[in-house]
């Protein structure tokens, strides 16, 4: 009697375990390359790309050395950007870069990275490190790539990191002196007087300066 039950509250927690997986989970194995890149293909097509992502490990880790690996890559890093997940795109393109980078198409993923961290901006305030990170991955890029067809694109970035810093130090400063603290209020206006941007050059309301540029 005492076996049955413990079979019987086994079978329960394995049901309900089940029950609480994941439905992005892959829970196939040991198929060939093509059929986990059609899997692929379909996920992001159905706007699922947790289990495109998945699906992605088993293409990878089953089919390391297969042609599709370098497609899938890119399909789904895309995917990402147009979903606006900024982190996992650039998951992707440093995947791309460390396993096919080479000199004919390092430039542009260079720049899709530049341009997801970009994007990826969303609070000033919270997205400070990640303002700083664009501002030095777009200055590398001018200096990698100095007659690149994307300097434009690279410079209309910077200008616009740059005055979303200037106004997010003003903005900082202000806060301080409500709080009656101009030591405090000075260290962020002095960081804006080595800055290239002045006042006078922000035409753009302050919420937009930080923008999507590039959609």
């Amino acid at each position: 009697m005492f076996k049955l039950k413990h079979t019987i509250l086994i079978i329960i927690s394995l049901f309900l375990i089940s029950g609480c997986m994941d439905d992005s989970e892959v829970k196939e194995f040991n198929k060939s390359a093509l059929y986990w890149y059609n899997q692929i293909a379909q996920s992001i097509n159905h706007s699922k790309l947790d289990k495109a992502d998945n699906y992605y490990i088993s293409l990878k880790s089953e089919h390391i050395q297969s042609p599709l690996l370098q497609t899938a890559i890119m399909m789904l890093a895309n995917a990402h950007m147009n979903k606006e997940e900024y982190l996992l795109a650039n998951f992707y393109f440093d995947e791309y870069n460390k396993r096919y980078g080479n000199d004919k198409n390092r430039q542009y993923i260079d720049f899709m990275k530049l341009k997801a961290s970009f994007m990826g901006i969303q609070d000033a305030y919270k997205d400070q490190q990640l303002i700083q990170d664009t501002i030095d991955r777009a200055l590398v890029f001018s200096q990698n790539y100095p007659s690149s067809q994307y300097l434009p694109l690279v410079d209309m970035i910077l200008i616009r990191v740059y005055m979303g810093e200037y106004m997010l130090n003003e903005n900082i400063a202000a806060l301080y002196d409500r709080l009656d603290k101009p030591k405090a209020a000075k260290i962020y206006r002095d960081k804006n007087k080595h800055s290239i941007i002045q006042m006078s050059d922000i035409k753009v309301p302050p919420k937009t300066l930080i923008g999507k540029i590039l959609d």
